[in-house]
């Protein structure tokens, strides 16, 4: 007989999947890639400062959501209210994302912006949190790794191809080619969510009280006493805070960072893809490994690969900066960044698979709502201590390449919690009721 964790995905967990392969093409067309290059036009052409929009704008959604998210999620632990809030939140995204191909006002576009971003971060929270009604706890880091796979190749790679073509054929300064991009981005997200609205179900839940905004503050104050006093959970999140914040930190300056040292953006952007594609089969592996050798040895394994993705990328810049104008220092240290490309791809998706589905083993399946809004608040938050110390090593140093560095003690920090105190952990995963079709 196959072991549980080998055995093909239920109609459920194919289902689940399938919305990270459906919300993914948002994160990249509208967050990272296009969206922002179409709303900055906008802006200089009325003559709008479009970097301090789009950075209030972001800040706005993200902090509402952070603050938003345990109240939400208490709210969805109740009979009958996870799934209705997921699919809430999702149509309030698609439909401001559509909203913005049909608008050429900035002020507009930066509404659209920012209300399809907290339907988008809101789904993902009830997605999650999904995770322990779909499949059970031993196949849940296998489910979660195949999420984030799926993620890559539906919205990070084959969408955002597809818009590359639409822009390179009608013209990147043809704005109908751009409004033609965030349409496909809508129908994508929308209609590869059909499988979740139809098959995913809330199984795992609280009974309702006659007074639901009562109960849900209760449940809310409860959870978050239960999180300070289960050290295990306490200080996984603890943990989590720091390394994610490095994560983090590593995909948004990483453009920045070789840009400012002149490296060829051509070939930086063919790099980042190759950074998207490795991490496919990554991701999958990620989930395979962490059954036979333990999740947190795996995330320990995967911080100690962020480790040295600061030293190669310390490696990039300090030599640049020793030899300044040197064609072969630089022919080098595009060498460095390709290598550093692909060694994020090999443990971007699985370090934030496995820690969403170890998060999930450790708290009660029917209070999941509860406890992924405090990781959400957890994995928000976490994107200030590492651009704050790359600006200021940067600044105190006058080198990139010591700003680059110091994001090491972050992974220092997160590995060293984790290391010394999964023994905690393994004592605190609690046993829940088997789940999934």
């Amino acid at each position: 007989m196959a072991k549980a964790n080998d055995r093909k995905f239920t109609k459920t967990e194919k289902s689940w999947i399938l919305y990270d392969w459906a919300n993914s093409v948002y994160a990249t067309n509208m967050l990272a890639a296009i969206f922002p290059l179409y709303f900055a036009s906008v802006c200089q052409a009325n003559g709008a400062d479009n970097l301090v929009l789009w950075s209030y704008g972001t800040s706005a959604a993200t902090f509402l959501v952070a603050i938003l998210a345990p109240i939400l999620g208490a709210l969805g632990d109740h009979k009958g209210h996870k799934k209705k809030l997921f699919a809430g939140f999702l149509f309030l995204g698609v439909a401001f994302t559509l909203f913005n191909a049909f608008t050429g006002d900035y002020r507009l576009l930066l509404v659209g912006y920012v209300v399809s971003h907290i339907g988008f971060s809101g789904s993902c929270l009830f997605y999650d949190a999904f995770l322990t009604d779909v499949t059970t706890l031993e196949r849940m880091d296998r489910v979660s790794s195949w999420g984030y796979a799926m993620g890559y190749i539906g919205g990070s790679t084959i969408p955002f191809l597809i818009s590359i073509v639409i822009l390179v054929m009608m013209g990147m300064d043809n704005p109908l080619a751009f409004r033609l991009v965030i349409v496909l981005t809508s129908v994508w997200w929308l209609v590869f969510s059909i499988p979740a609205l139809k098959n995913v179900k809330q199984l795992h839940y609280i009974e309702p009280r006659k007074n639901l905004v009562r109960s849900t503050f209760s449940n809310l104050w409860r959870t978050a006493k239960d999180i300070f006093s289960h050290k295990g959970i306490f200080l996984f999140l603890v943990a989590y805070f720091f390394y994610i914040d490095g994560v983090n930190t590593v995909i948004s300056i990483s453009t920045s960072y070789g840009s400012k040292l002149g490296l060829d953006t051509v070939s930086m952007i063919l790099a980042l893809l190759v950074t998207q594609i490795v991490a496919v089969p990554f991701s999958i592996l990620f989930g395979r490994l962490a059954g036979k050798l333990g999740s947190v040895n795996i995330l320990c394994g995967a911080i100690a690969v962020y480790f040295c993705i600061c030293v190669v990328g310390f490696f990039m810049g300090f030599n640049i900066e020793q030899h300044p104008g040197d064609a072969s220092a630089l022919s080098l240290s595009l060498t460095l960044f390709w290598c550093m490309a692909f060694l994020v791809g090999t443990v971007q998706g699985g370090i934030q698979a496995i820690s969403r589905s170890y998060f999930g083993k450790l708290v009660p399946a029917e209070r999941s709502n509860e406890y992924f809004g405090f990781f959400d608040i957890f994995g928000k938050f976490a994107a200030v201590i590492g651009p704050l110390l790359v600006a200021f090593f940067t600044q105190l140093t006058g080198r990139d390449s010591i700003g680059v560095i110091s994001l090491a003690l972050l992974f220092l920090v997160g590995f060293f919690i984790l290391f010394t105190g999964r023994k905690k952990l393994f004592s605190e995963q609690v046993a829940r009721p088997e789940s999934g079709e």
